[in-house]
C-alpha cells in the first residue's frame, strides 16, 4: 500500500519538510506493514518534493496521484497544501495536513484533514501570552509577502492581540531578504515588546541574528515553524530572548524520544536532514503521528482503495505522542492546547516555558 508523503525537500520550507518527513520515516521503520481485512500490507512511503511554492503544488501532488497512493500525509507550508489540495480533491485521494495550520486547508477542500491546531487558535495563543504574561502593549509583526501561513497567522494575532487592547505595528519583507537590520530597527523604534515573526526557518535565523546584533530587548515571538534546533542555534550565546508556540515538546513521550533518536544518530542522512543534531521537532513528532493516523485509516476502510479510506477518516481517532487526535465536522482535528517553548541560548535547546490554552 503507497502512502504519498507531500513535503517541501527544498526552497524556504525545505529544512522543515525534512524534518516532518523524518517522523514519518521512522514510523516506518517501526511499523512497515499493516494489516487491511486480514491481509497484512507493505507500507511504502512515496516521497515528492513539492519545493515549498504554492505554484508547485499541482504538479507534485499529480506525481503523487500517478503512483497511485491511497492516501496523502502533508505538507509543511499551508499555501502549497492548499494548491496541491485541488488536485487530490479532482482524484478523490484523502489528504492527512501534518503542520498546515491555515483554516483554508480543509474549508476549501473535501479531501483534506488536519491533525495540528489551526492558526485562529494559534494566533490567540500567542496575543493572549503577549499581552498577560510579558506585559506588552505593542507588537511589531513581520510576515513575508505573498507567504499564506505567515499573513493568516499574523491576521488572528493582530486579532487578538487589538481587542485586549494592544497596538500592532506590521512589515512584509520580499522573497529571498537576506538583510533583516532595518525591520529589527522599526521595531525598535516603534517601542515594540515583541516582534511576531511566524515566518520559515532560514529566516528565523536571519531574524534572530539582526535582533541580536542590533540590541533589541524584547521578545521574538515565532510560530510552530520556528520550532527546530537550527533556530536554536542561531540563538546560541546570543543575548536574545526566542519563544514559540508548537505542538510538542521534548519529554512528552520518553520512549519515543528515545527511539527517535537512537534511530536519527544511527542514520546519517537522518541526522543531516535534523539540522546536525538530534533534537526533536515538534515536526517530527507530528509526522510520525500522521502515519499512524493514516494506518488506522487504512484498517478503519478495509481496504486500500482511496474513497474507501477517505470514507472512514472522519470516525478515525488515535492516541500519538502529541495527544489524542479526533477530528471534526471540518476534517480539523480537535486540538485545545499550545506548548510554549523559549530557546536556552546557553544550552542550546529548548525549554518548555507554558502550556496554554484560549480562555
Amino acid at each position: 500500500v503507497r502512502s504519498g508523503v507531500f513535503e517541501p525537500q527544498s526552497g524556504d520550507n525545505g529544512a522543515g519538510g525534512k524534518q516532518e518527513v523524518l517522523g514519518m520515516q521512522y514510523a516506518n521503520y517501526v511499523q512497515p506493514t499493516v494489516d487491511i481485512n486480514g491481509e497484512t500490507y507493505k507500507v511504502q512511503l512515496e516521497v515528492v518534493d513539492n519545493r515549498t511554492a504554492a505554484e508547485n503544488g499541482p504538479s507534485a501532488a499529480a506525481e503523487l496521484v500517478n503512483k497511485g497512493v491511497s492516501i496523502v500525509l502533508g505538507s509543511y507550508g499551508s499555501g502549497v497544501s492548499m494548491a496541491g489540495g485541488t488536485v487530490f480533491a479532482e482524484a478523490g485521494v484523502p489528504a492527512i495536513g501534518v503542520t498546515c495550520t491555515n483554516p483554508q486547508v480543509t474549508s476549501d477542500c473535501d479531501v483534506y484533514f488536519r491533525i495540528c491546531f489551526l492558526d485562529p487558535f494559534q494566533g490567540t495563543v500567542l496575543a493572549n501570552y503577549a499581552y498577560k504574561e510579558l506585559g506588552v502593549d505593542t507588537a511589531y509583526l513581520l510576515g513575508m509577502l505573498g507567504s499564506d501561513y505567515d499573513q493568516g497567522l499574523i491576521y488572528y494575532f493582530t486579532q487578538a492581540f487589538e481587542a485586549l487592547g494592544g497596538t500592532v505595528v506590521a512589515e512584509n519583507f520580499p522573497e529571498g531578504n537576506a538583510n533583516f537590520v532595518s525591520y529589527i530597527n522599526n521595531a525598535k523604534a516603534a517601542n515594540a515588546g515583541v516582534i511576531f515573526s511566524p515566518v520559515s526557518i532560514n529566516y528565523a535565523q536571519l531574524i534572530v541574528e539582526a535582533a541580536a546584533a542590533q540590541g533589541f530587548e524584547g521578545t521574538i515571538l515565532g510560530g510552530d515553524t520556528l520550532d527546530s534546533n537550527m533556530v536554536v542555534e542561531a540563538a546560541k550565546g546570543k543575548d536574545v530572548d526566542v519563544k514559540i508556540t508548537t505542538f510538542y515538546q521534548e519529554g512528552g513521550n520518553p520512549e519515543f524520544d528515545a527511539g527517535i533518536k537512537e534511530w536519527i544518530n544511527a542514520n546519517a542522512d537522518a541526522k543531516t536532514n535534523n539540522g546536525g543534531n538530534d533534537t526533536i521537532a515538534a515536526v517530527t513528532a507530528m509526522g510520525y503521528d500522521a502515519y499512524y493516523v493514516a494506518l488506522e485509516a487504512l484498517k478503519a476502510a478495509g481496504s486500500t482503495d482511496k474513497a474507501a479510506v477517505k470514507a472512514a477518516l472522519p470516525d478515525v481517532t488515535y492516541t500519538g505522542v502529541s495527544g489524542s487526535i479526533a477530528f471534526d465536522e471540518q476534517g480539523d482535528a480537535i486540538r485545545d492546547t499550545a506548548y510554549i517553548k523559549t530557546a536556552d541560548t546557553a544550552n542550546n535547546a529548548w525549554t518548555l516555558e507554558t502550556v496554554q490554552t484560549v480562555e
